[in-house]
């Protein structure tokens, strides 16, 4: 199969030949470095009798001349592992040849090399001779050619020939080729095609490069006869020779930024561009260039890096520059694809400018005595950017504020100083304050020699009426502790600022926490008022601080203070801390047990620690001290002693000797935890302690629950055993019953005074009703009742139970009779005077729980039950009924005549039928 043509066409030359027969490779010797000019070696064209030759090389570093002589271009250089290229060619009836071309470093000699031209239709073993740098040879037609090339879009006519491919079994059989693959049956389709009985592949249509760099298609052979294939299928490799179709464009960002007044070479940004043309061949080598701002910047031609040319960009005179960059290829040659376009440089800004005053001076004026208040504003102006360290104006007092009055800010938005007075200024030490102010910025000023500005100010002060001044305004006193109250410590007076002079002040105390101190109302002077403690919580850090109150004949005052600061004396001695009652542990393993003693003082030094330890003479020698330290020691057991409570004498002196025997109560006992055993114990509650407490409350409980069921259960009637009538019985009569004798009721004056007779009187005032011997109690003999209360139950149903109870409680009610009040609380008949009337009352002495379950049945009855056995209080029936009231005992002297009830008219009809009512029911 013939070889393929790649055909960048660097030097095309034509050859008037008429028959071209060229090796398919040739090697040469060349120097390690190749100067241009340098004959490599030449392509035996000359006997090929062709009318019209093409000659190109694939390395551009290398050209064709006419007759076939490979020269050097520029500079090359050969490696060890040597170089090639393709030499291609093309005749003038349209057939292309390619012959390698390899290249080898001659490391001894460096000289021109003129290979001798061998006619390419000569075979290489006839025998030609051939120098020994020179190296052809003619390869036998083999089945698998070298890529060969078509020129991407090439101009028409088409289908254009592009390669011959062919089998060595064409010599035994006759053949037809077809391809199929990329660019044939594969997009883009057609673009191939094969002469099925030459094998000539022929292009049909222009093809761009840069979306098929290359095309690879499988030929086959077959045989005409049977079909099959008579060799294997061939991968054919098409090349799409690049041209300069496509200008280089911009692929970055063309938006820079540098700082003003920048050093010349100050990298600014790359500019960077893209070429879709082939890579590492003229038409992708791109060369950049400046076509405006060439003044202030440059960029390089190969590397797009923009630089600064100058460093007098100043940005206050011109914030953005705007440069046009050119990018062309073919190294910028005239024949080169170019594009442009604008790159903008933003200048950014530094502090080279310091902000400048508008006026020269400024002049301000104040009150005295006036504080935190705006005294006057001071505009600058400054030509960096707004908002920014180096536009923010700083003020600074740099003469005349060494007292402290004034205080300058800034203002954030306009950018001015703020001059205030915040101490109050006096007229008397000076009308006028010269100040000296100095505006700077927040960043440090640079690019430039010049320096900050400062201008001066002019404060008038102006004069008013004050109060006195104090001389010092402070005044330190030394004052030792507990001095004799009266003392004169000092004389502390003011003056009147205008007048000088201190006469017709007063002088008052205005802060003095514990009135040690007295001051002379005219005088001014200090004596010691009450005793001065150091030790007193109102003295800090040693020092005690008093304010004194000076007030003239105006009215206007001024304030002085006053420190006290104490010195120390020896009035505290040092006493045992916590206290005095320790426990002492019982040692273990036979050592005697301990116990650490601590004492303070309240003195300071050299009237404190270290303390001394000892025990007084005569102790009992059971003790002894060890392990004094500066403010403590051990108090040891000498002896074994029984567990108790043990007084131990403790002298303690502070370092000036001065103390005192302190009696310290010792316990001893066994520890646990460092706590004696029984001290635990009383105090913590074990698991069986919160046992027994639960059991408690849960008794406790129940026995409310039993006490809550007995109250709310319902009484039942109570009958009198071993009595004959002991039943409570009712009575619905308004008269009363047959049950009771009238004889047995004595009836008392209504004035409710007591009276004592001896036959048979009562104590007290109202109704007493007595049951008879014969009546309704137990006939049963005993001795009279001594203490014994009766009591009348009165039923709203006129119904009557006479009841006796024992003992000292008692059953108290009231009621009406007549218009006087009755009582049934009584005192009870003597003994000699009430035997024979009681004896029949003997029986109650054994049922008084019968009268007391009867009297819980009365009191926890429902509300709807009538016949309450309690006294009820019926309202005044009013004047003009001559029956009067209609109290169960009402009427005494004619008890059998019911006629009135027939007279008592409208009101008591409601109440008759309501009782007739009640009796149904019942």
């Amino acid at each position: 199969m013939a070889p393929g043509v790649f055909c960048v066409s660097l030097l095309t030359v034509i050859i008037a030949q008429s028959e071209c027969c060229v090796p398919h490779s040739i090697q040469a010797q060349v120097p390690v470095e190749v100067r241009p000019g340098y004959v490599i070696s030449q392509v035996p064209v000359t006997g090929c009798h062709i009318q019209g030759q093409w000659l190109t090389s694939s390395d551009p570093h290398f050209a064709m001349r006419s007759d076939g002589t490979i020269v050097t271009v520029d500079v090359t250089t050969v490696t060890a592992e040597g170089r090639s290229f393709w030499v291609r060619g093309r005749d003038g009836g349209g057939r292309r040849w390619r012959m390698e071309v390899h290249l080898s470093p001659d490391l001894e000699q460096e000289h021109i090399q003129v290979p001798m031209r061998v006619p390419f239709n000569v075979p290489a073993h006839k025998g030609v001779q051939r120098g020994p740098s020179e190296v052809l040879r003619r390869s036998k037609r083999r089945w698998s050619p070298l890529p060969f090339s078509i020129i991407e879009q090439d101009i028409p006519p088409f289908p254009k020939d592009v390669e011959l491919v062919g089998s060595d079994s064409s010599v035994n059989f006759t053949v037809y080729y077809i391809i199929s693959g990329s660019g044939v049956t594969m997009p883009p389709e057609k673009l191939f095609s094969v002469d099925r009985d030459t094998g000539m592949v022929r292009v049909h249509y222009p093809v761009d490069r840069e979306q098929y760099p290359k095309f690879v298609f499988t030929a086959q052979v077959f045989d005409r006869r049977s079909g099959k294939e008579t060799d294997r299928p061939l991968d054919i490799t098409v090349l799409v020779e690049d041209i300069n179709d496509n200008a280089p464009t911009f692929s970055g960002p063309l938006t820079f930024s540098v700082l003003e007044q920048c050093k010349p070479g100050t990298e600014v940004g790359e500019v960077k561009s893209t070429d879709k043309d082939e890579a590492d061949t003229p038409h992708t080598k791109i060369r950049y260039t400046l076509l405006t701002g060439g003044q202030f910047f440059t960029i390089g031609s190969h590397s797009g890096l923009i630089t600064a040319k100058t460093s007098t960009l100043d940005r206050e005179t011109q914030v953005v520059n705007a440069v046009t960059v050119e990018i062309r290829d073919m190294d910028g040659a005239k024949n080169g694809l170019f594009n442009t376009a604008t790159a903008t440089i933003t200048l950014l800004d530094i502090n080279d400018n310091p902000p400048t005053f508008r006026e020269t001076t400024y002049k301000a004026t104040v009150k005295e005595n006036q504080a935190d208040m705006l005294v006057l504003r001071i505009p600058v102006d400054d030509k960096d950017e707004e908002k920014t360290p180096n536009w923010n104006a700083r003020f600074v007092i740099t003469q005349g504020n060494e007292n402290g009055n004034f205080r300058i800010d800034t203002d954030p938005e306009t950018n001015e100083g703020l001059l205030y007075v915040i101490k109050p200024l006096d007229y008397e030490k000076g009308k006028t304050v010269k100040l000296m102010i100095s505006a700077q910025n927040e960043a440090p000023l640079v690019g430039m020699a010049g320096t900050w500005l400062s201008i001066p100010v002019d404060v008038s002060v102006g004069d008013e009426d004050e109060g006195p001044e104090f001389t010092p305004p402070n005044m330190v006193i030394r004052v030792k502790e507990n001095t004799p109250n009266g003392t004169l410590l000092s004389t502390y007076t003011a003056l009147d600022p205008e007048t000088k002079s201190s006469k017709g002040i007063k002088y008052y105390t205005k802060f003095d926490p514990g009135s040690w101190i007295a001051v002379g109302e005219t005088t001014g002077e200090l004596r010691v008022a009450n005793t001065i403690d150091l030790e007193s919580p109102l003295v800090t850090n040693g020092a005690y601080t008093i304010t004194i109150k000076a007030v003239d004949e105006s009215k206007k005052s001024g304030n002085g203070n006053i420190t006290l600061l104490i010195e120390d004396v020896n009035d505290n001695v040092p006493m045992i801390v916590p206290g005095t009652y320790l426990t002492l542990c019982e040692g273990e393993d036979g050592q005697m047990g301990s116990v650490t003693i601590e004492a303070e003082d309240a003195d300071l030094s050299p009237y404190a620690r270290p303390f001394n330890f000892m025990l007084p003479e005569g102790h009992d020698g059971k003790w002894r001290l060890r392990d004094i330290q500066n403010g403590s020691a051990v108090l040891e057991q000498v002896v074994e002693m029984a567990r108790g409570v043990y007084t131990v004498p403790v002298h303690v002196t502070d370092l000036q000797n001065k103390g005192g025997v302190q009696v310290l109560s010792l316990r001893v006992c066994q520890c646990l935890g460092g706590e004696c055993v029984a001290k635990r114990s009383s105090v913590s509650v074990g698991i069986w302690g919160v046992l027994a407490m639960l059991l408690a409350f849960l008794l406790l409980l129940l026995l409310c629950l039993l006490f809550v069921f007995y109250c709310t259960t319902k009484g039942e009637k109570i009958y009198m055993e071993d009595c004959s009538g002991g039943m409570l019985l009712k009575s619905n009569t308004e008269a009363p019953g047959d049950e009771v004798k009238s004889a047995a009721l004595l009836i008392v004056p209504s004035t409710g005074v007591a009276v004592d007779t001896v036959d048979g009187s009562v104590k007290g005032a109202g109704l007493v009703g007595l049951l008879d011997q014969n009546g309704a109690g137990c006939p049963a003999p005993g001795p009279p009742l001594i203490g014994q209360k009766t009591i009348i139950l009165n039923r709203e149903s006129s119904r009557r139970d006479f009841l006796t109870a024992q003992g000292q409680s008692s059953f108290y009610s009231t009621g009406q009779y007549g218009g006087g009040n009755f009582y049934t609380d009584t005192t009870f008949l003597k003994q000699s005077q009430a035997s024979s009337t009681l004896s029949a009352l003997h029986t109650w002495k054994t049922n008084g729980l019968y009268l007391g379950k009867k009297l819980v049945y009365f009191a926890d009855e429902s509300e709807e039950r009538y016949a309450n056995d309690v006294a009820r209080a019926y309202g005044y029936e009013g004047e003009g009924s001559p029956a009067g009231s209609v109290g169960c005992c009402s009427d005494f002297g004619d008890q059998d005549n019911l006629d009135f009830l027939d007279s008592l008219g409208s009101k008591f009809k409601t109440l008759a039928n309501i009782c007739m009512d009640k009796e149904e029911e019942i």
